[in-house]
């Protein structure tokens, strides 16, 4: 599984030039792409050695794929950009390789994800895990999009999207609800055009709209992690409520879950409440 280039040329590893030169087939995405990407390169590869593996025939070409590994042959296969499985054909292939015992070997490359998490910023508040969570592209539908806008509302930790030119500005739109929180645009990653910015949420749309060049490329989202809360907020009062009536675990699990606050947070508060009252027993 090759990881190749998101933009620049340049970005390709030594590694997978040797493997791509060194393949009786490649699998690919699109083979046209395939073929200009190699021209670049310099190498050359027969018709009869490409084979078009997408998201319309992957249980099929898998099977193609499987039979020419079984046959001895060296297969790699290439998305049009980026690694292979992440929002991209590859996944079903792999699965089917596995499970003929064969091997899948990962050749990392150039990372739309990673580069834009690299330059967003997004720190985590502290007494909190970090990490991110990747949730891809959201639904298309608005009212379907909505929902999983809502649902990430609630997730404390950086979350990355993906989004295409046409529809950024529906992301940004369904986006504002999460108010004041920063979130980072990032589009055309290693390209001539490559730009970066992080506005509030609500505010999203209105810098789309500033210039007709924003809305062009390919889209990295990062909602940056929810910041910490104040202890005297909202969320110390929900907990205060919901402690004498339930156990201190289900507690903070319906005051993150109410408050939209990080669980951990609230976990160290609700100790300090009980071990505050006086004959607490220890949970």
């Amino acid at each position: 599984m090759v990881a190749t280039p998101i933009g620049n040329l340049a970005d390709i590893s030594l590694r997978a030039l040797h493997v791509l030169q060194l393949a009786d087939t490649l699998a690919c995405e699109d083979t046209r792409h395939t073929h200009s990407l190699l021209r670049a390169y310099g190498i050359d590869k027969s018709g009869a050695q490409m084979l078009a593996l997408h998201q319309h025939n992957e249980a099929e070409a898998a099977q193609a794929v499987l039979a020419r590994l079984q046959a001895g042959q060296r297969v790699a296969y290439v998305s049009d950009a980026g690694t292979p499985g992440v929002s991209d054909p590859g996944a079903r292939l792999v699965a089917v390789v596995r499970a003929a015992g064969l091997r899948a070997m990962p050749l990392p490359g150039a990372s739309s994800l990673t580069a834009a998490l690299s330059v967003a910023g997004a720190v985590a508040p502290t007494g909190t895990d970090g990490g991110f969570v990747f949730a891809g592209f959201l639904p298309v539908k608005n009212a379907e999009r909505a929902a999983s806008v809502q649902r990430l509302a609630s997730e404390p930790r950086c979350v990355l999207l993906l989004e295409a030119p046409h529809r950024i500005a529906d992301l940004a739109q369904a986006l504002a609800v999460l108010g004041e929180r920063p979130v980072t645009l990032a589009r055309e990653i290693s390209k001539q055009f490559e730009e970066v910015s992080t506005q509030p949420a609500q505010q999203l749309l209105a810098w789309l709209q500033g210039d007709a060049q924003r809305a062009k490329g390919e889209f990295v989202v990062v909602l940056h992690p929810v910041a910490a809360v104040e202890e005297t907020g909202q969320s110390q009062r929900v907990l205060e409520l919901l402690l004498p009536e339930l156990p201190l675990k289900t507690a903070v699990r319906l005051a993150a879950q109410i408050t939209g606050a990080p669980r951990n947070a609230l976990y160290e508060r609700a100790l300090a409440l009980r071990q505050s009252e006086p004959d607490s027993e220890s949970e």
